[in-house]
C-alpha cells in the first residue's frame, strides 16, 4: 500500500533527488505503514540534505528504533542535541530509547532530568508524563539496588 501511495512522490524525486521535503514525505508514508526500514532510508536521505534539521533527525531516530537499530537511533538523537541541546522531543525520545532499547534506566532518567531542566515551558501533560516515567524508573532502580532496568510498566511510550 505504501509503495502505491509513495509512487507519485518517488516519480518527482527522479527530477528532484535532493528535495528534503519530498524525501521526508516519502519517509512519512513508509513510517505510517510501519515499513520502518524504508522510512529510515528516506529520512536518512532527507537528513543528508538538511543535516541540522532536528525534527528530521527525530523522525529518522524513531524509524531506526522501530526497525530495531537502537544504536543508530541514539546516534541520531545525540546529533540532534548537538544542534539544539534543549530540544524537548530529542531529549524525551532519548530517554525512552535508552530505557526500552538499552535497558539503561540511569540514562533515561538523566535525559528526562535534562528535559525538565531545560524546558520549563513544557506543557503540563508532557511534564506529568516525563515525571511519571522518571518515578517508575527510579522505583525500579531502587528495587533492584540501583541496577539498570526497564520500567516494570508494560505501557511503553514510543518515541515521537
Amino acid at each position: 500500500m505504501a509503495d502505491k501511495q509513495a509512487a507519485p512522490l518517488l516519480a518527482r524525486l527522479k527530477a528532484e533527488p535532493n528535495s528534503g521535503s519530498l524525501l521526508s514525505q516519502v519517509g512519512a508514508i513508509y513510517h505510517s505503514d510501519h515499513q520502518f526500514r524504508d522510512a529510515a532510508i528516506y529520512y536518512g536521505k532527507a537528513v543528508q540534505v538538511d543535516p541540522k534539521n532536528v525534527e528530521l533527525r527525530n523522525k529518522l531516530a524513531t524509524s531506526l528504533y522501530r526497525s530495531g537499530d537502537v544504536d543508530g537511533a541514539i546516534n541520531q538523537l545525540n546529533q540532534a542535541l548537538r544542534y539544539d541541546p534543549k530540544d524537548a522531543n530529542s531529549l524525551f525520545n532519548l530517554g525512552i530509547i535508552r530505557l526500552h532499547g538499552k535497558d539503561d534506566g540511569r540514562g533515561a532518567v538523566a535525559a528526562c532530568q535534562q528535559l525538565l531542566k531545560l524546558n520549563p515551558q513544557l506543557s503540563a501533560d508532557r511534564k506529568t508524563t516525563v515525571q511519571k516515567l522518571m518515578a517508575e524508573v527510579l522505583t525500579t532502580l531502587s528495587a533492584q539496588g540501583g541496577a539498570e532496568g526497564k520500567s516494570h510498566d508494560g505501557n511503553k511510550p514510543y518515541p515521537n
